[in-house]
């Protein structure tokens, strides 16, 4: 039997792909807490050796399907087309996991879900998958990663549905896997012309409003109690609204696999939280061994 052994939701903001100095400077002085929260999160991945880290994207966005990508292994030079100015030239070179992607169709088809697996070497990268892989050391330490869409046609539950499969597939395998849902929460950015409210740019005044920190920080807090259920009471009328990087597709799936509205797994900030381009942003570590159990098709 297959394990969840952990989660977390981990933030991926390019402006933590600059340069240290760079960093400093934006930070008036000092650098991005979420650059030593890497450490702290990969120091508890590593405790736990995982077979494999599934990721949940929040910028591969796809259309009539969640989908898995099943690759046996990727490799190149990385460029965004978002801000290619700076965010360019970054090399991978990882390992993926095509048996478990596999699994994951098979028991979403079973289960009349909408989970697919695809295989195909020119599929494009995307900087939520790519700078986890980096920061984490996921491609100097061999670990395998499988990485998940955002299907851009579905509501909250669906992504919630998807999450199910996934964590099935989990429990029907002998792998022991690490979920991490790679986005931000509230996800309004500042305008162009935005002129900072504090000289640290990473200080949460900078957030995009004092609404969206708010409700930023009572979902942080639900987490540290594990009563996901609250947060998901609130999606319609709150979190869907804000909205959350790719509407929460991130957090939803892995919420899914873990439990849905009856995981309490309870939340850890690894980081501060922080400002970027008006977004708010953290790691938030869920450290429960949890072995999901069989749900009916």
């Amino acid at each position: 039997m297959g394990h969840i052994l952990g989660a977390a939701i981990v933030s991926h903001h390019p402006g933590l792909m600059q340069c240290e100095e760079f960093r400093v400077l934006q930070g008036a002085g000092a650098d991005s807490d979420l650059i030593a929260g890497y450490g702290r999160l990969r120091r508890r991945i590593e405790a736990l050796a995982p077979d494999v880290v599934v990721i949940f994207d929040s910028h591969w966005f796809t259309t009539g399907y969640h989908l898995v990508d099943g690759g046996d292994h990727y490799q190149g030079s990385y460029i965004s087309d978002e801000m290619p100015w700076y965010l360019h030239g970054v090399p991978y070179d990882y390992r993926g996991c095509p048996e478990l992607a596999v699994q994951i169709e098979a028991v979403s088809r079973e289960r009349q879900g909408y989970v697919r697996a695809i295989r195909h070497p020119g599929l494009g990268k995307h900087y939520a998958t790519i700078n986890v892989v980096k920061q984490l050391q996921f491609d100097l330490r061999g670990t395998r990663v499988l990485t998940v869409s955002s299907c851009q046609n579905c509501e909250w539950p669906h992504f919630l549905r998807s999450g199910e499969d996934i964590g099935e597939a989990i429990r029907r395998s002998d792998l022991n896997v690490v979920l991490l849902a790679s986005g931000a929460l509230s996800h309004r950015f500042n305008g162009i012309d935005w002129r900072p409210r504090n000289p640290r740019i990473f200080h949460e005044s900078n957030v995009s409003s004092p609404e969206n920190v708010a409700s930023d920080k009572a979902a942080i807090d639900w987490m540290r109690q594990g009563r996901h259920d609250e947060i998901l009471a609130r999606w319609d009328d709150d979190y869907r609204r804000r909205p959350w990087e790719a509407f929460g597709a991130h957090y939803l799936q892995m919420l899914g696999a873990m439990g849905g509205a009856d995981c309490r797994a309870l939340g850890e900030p690894l980081s501060d939280y922080e400002n970027a381009r008006g977004t708010g942003n953290i790691h938030v570590w869920f450290d429960a061994t949890h072995k999901p159990t069989p749900i009916p098709a």
